[in-house]
């Protein structure tokens, strides 16, 4: 295809959103000049199922419960008045309150005012704030924010030496729907601790956000946290970014929230336009069916030429890849569904993967994100009539081309700025685009067996470490190894687990576990110290 025949397929395919800036771009993906015509009935379909998930329809059979993102930027499109009411006071309660502690009016016991928020969540309860606080953050935040985001006891303690003695002007916002995500419970728990062994009350400086009657919201009306904004079980944890979940640490740092609802709000009603030509999120779904060939045999690669969009692909990991990656279909059927999702950011993936993607294995389509503004004011010549964003732009379009000249499909959204606006309509374009795709490969997008499956063999390896310790201690006259004790406490077909636990407890001073070498590393004794 010469450049002129691209010309004209730029123009023919381009889907435009001009109530927010956005364009998509789809001429550099090789689908068939009868593609669409040939995915219209299966396109009702997805058009179909959304609207009756947006009117209310139980979309997660597994918990019996409705999914509605969409309300909470459109509360007046909440299938019961009661739930839009929700929507609509909490989103207000999150003002009040950010006002109040950016006033001072709600301050910590020690000191003036707070100056750093520290979010502990996992997953979308953290991926989500996440973005936005970087994508729209700025030195003149009202609020420095931090996450704990792991259970990573190291990770947790470099969090808090960077807060060092502004702990006592920290507030802690602590995200889980249940309350019992262990995770964020032991992310809470340190926290709490750091704030004792500092003569702080944990409760003067921590919010929660949760489910009503959760075990969080126990915890935190016993310890008279300062507040607590709900979670609603028709928000997933990767859709949630747009609840209290994302507003509440957004408007604490001072960013635009209202922006992004309008934003989200404008992009929702472009996406659903049922011609899929003038919807993105559809245009998009269909790009993803042609280039993963409806299956996930190619990777879907995130390119933002922006260093505040790097933690896009992230984000996106989560939202596509929990959503997408199932066992089996709606009927039953085994069919291990996905679409891997992974990137960085342009330029400086070309010093980077680029080469492998424009010269090695063909497993790919890209979607580059063009930001147009470069910076708030001018920026300096750092050549003849030629800026630092005038490189970024020739290196994302020689980018493109290079790809292109190697039958490497892309898209390219283009986007005016990175503003509230422009991050809430990205948001709400990729939630619409995954509930198009998992219709039209026929999977559930909104439930998460596997999460779920992974949490309970984690509890089967504590429990397994319980034993193993009670064994230890209950007997400290001499050493054992690991396959002396599987057996012991009749594990014996679990050797392996009892053998990398054992090691993990002997690398740690918590429990009291030594290890002595033997002749190989399997040969090695431990015992209670």
């Amino acid at each position: 295809m010469n450049e002129r025949q691209l010309w004209e397929r730029y123009k023919k395919y381009l889907c435009a959103v001009e109530s927010v800036g956005l364009t998509l771009d789809v001429s550099r993906m090789n689908f068939a000049d009868d593609f669409l015509e040939r995915m219209r009935g299966p396109m009702a379909k997805a058009f179909d199922a959304m609207e009756a998930l947006e009117k209310g329809a139980i979309a997660n059979p597994d918990e019996k419960r409705m999914v509605g993102h969409y309300w909470l930027r459109a509360p007046e499109r909440a299938p019961e008045p009661g739930l839009g009411k929700e929507v609509r006071d909490t989103v207000e309660a999150v003002r009040r309150f950010s006002e109040d502690v950016h006033a001072g009016r709600v301050k910590p016991p020690k000191a003036d005012r707070f100056t750093r928020l520290l979010l502990v969540g996992i997953g979308g309860s953290a991926l989500g704030p996440q973005l936005v606080a970087d994508a729209l953050g700025t030195a003149a935040d009202r609020m420095q924010v931090f996450f704990f985001d792991n259970t990573d006891p190291d990770g947790m303690d470099r969090v808090l030496a960077h807060l060092g003695e502004r702990l006592s002007e920290t507030l802690t916002v602590v995200i889980s729907k249940s309350g019992g995500t262990k995770e964020t419970r032991n992310g809470m728990l340190e926290a709490e601790r750091a704030y004792k062994e500092k003569g702080l009350d944990f409760g003067a400086h921590a919010v929660a956000v949760t489910g009503e009657g959760s075990e969080l919201d126990r915890y935190a009306k016993q310890g008279k946290w300062l507040r607590t904004l709900p979670m609603w079980d028709w928000v997933g944890g990767r859709t949630s970014v747009l609840s209290a979940v994302g507003l509440l640490p957004a408007r604490l740092q001072g960013l635009d929230i209202d922006g992004m609802l309008a934003g989200a709000r404008d992009m929702d009603a472009a996406t659903r336009e049922r011609d899929a030509l003038r919807n993105p999120a559809a245009l998009m779904a269909l790009m993803w069916f042609h280039g993963s060939k409806g299956n996930g045999q190619k990777d879907l690669v995130i390119l933002p030429y922006k260093d505040r969009l790097m933690l896009l692909s992230r984000y996106l990991q989560q939202l596509v890849m929990e959503s997408l990656g199932k066992e089996k279909d709606l009927d039953g059927k085994v069919v291990n569904q996905g679409l891997a999702v992974y990137g960085n950011k342009g330029s400086t993936d070309q010093h980077a993967y680029v080469q492998q993607l424009r010269e090695g294995v063909n497993n790919f389509f890209v979607t580059f994100l063009e930001v147009l503004k470069d910076r708030p004011g001018a920026s300096m010549q750092v050549e003849p009539d030629i800026t630092s964003g005038d490189y970024l732009l020739g290196f994302f379009l020689g980018t493109r081309r290079a790809l292109f000249e190697k039958d490497r499909e892309s898209m390219t959204l283009t986007v005016p700025d990175v503003s509230a606006r422009t991050l809430g309509a990205l948001i709400a374009l990729y939630e619409r685009a995954v509930g198009f795709y998992a219709t039209l490969v026929n999977i559930n997008a909104y439930h998460q067996p596997g999460v779920e499956a992974g949490k309970k063999a984690a509890g089967v390896v504590l429990e397994l470490q319980r034993k193993v310790l009670t064994k230890l201690r209950g007997d400290k006259t001499k050493g054992h190894t690991a396959e002396e004790l599987a057996s012991a406490v009749g594990a014996g077909d679990e050797v392996e687990t009892v053998f990398k636990v054992l090691e993990h407890l002997a690398a740690n001073p918590d429990h009291g576990v030594k290890r002595e070498p033997g002749s190989t590393r399997f040969d090695a004794r431990y015992r209670a110290g």
